[in-house]
């Protein structure tokens, strides 16, 4: 019995070490509320933040916080970092109209993966804006806009 036990707990704290190892430090992270629940074309939603380290790659993750009250199955949105823009288009449902992404208390949160290794060209600030793409100009439903900046440790 004391072997099974010990056998699992080395095995705990192997796995318990294995995700500390692959665990990613958080070097931004930032909301923006969507006054009144309904996102406007027009309203970007704009992120400065600061790289004091261009050497290792970055995960940048954007969050989308919506209720239930948003009409459709994906989105599309527009990245804007001042040199490039980008088009992305993600799922907050699947086929059968079930909310994707993490659920909590009056709302879903859905990450989506931006970049997973970006290398910055130098230190500095930055910026980057968020805005819909989608062909409502009023798009009910989204709560916050987010972004999360991580190092990765994949040089």
């Amino acid at each position: 019995m004391k072997k099974a036990v010990i056998g699992y707990g080395l095995w705990v704290i192997g796995l318990l070490m294995l995700c500390t190892s692959c665990s990613t430090d958080t070097v931004y992270s930032q909301f923006v509320a969507i006054s009144s629940g309904e996102w406007h074309v027009d309203s970007a939603k704009v992120f400065d933040y600061t790289i004091a380290d261009a050497q290792p790659g970055y995960q940048l993750l954007v969050y989308v916080r919506h209720t239930e009250r948003y009409p459709y199955q994906n989105m599309w949105l527009f990245i804007d970092n001042g040199a490039q823009r980008d088009t992305i288009e993600f799922y907050l449902a699947d086929d059968r109209g079930q909310w994707l992404g993490n659920k909590h208390h009056g709302f879903i949160e859905m990450p989506v993966l931006l970049e997973e290794n970006y290398h910055y060209s130098d230190t500095g600030a930055y910026t980057l804006s968020i805005q819909h793409g989608m062909r409502d100009s009023l798009l009910r439903g989204i709560m916050d806009v987010g972004l999360e900046i991580s190092k990765n440790g994949q040089d």
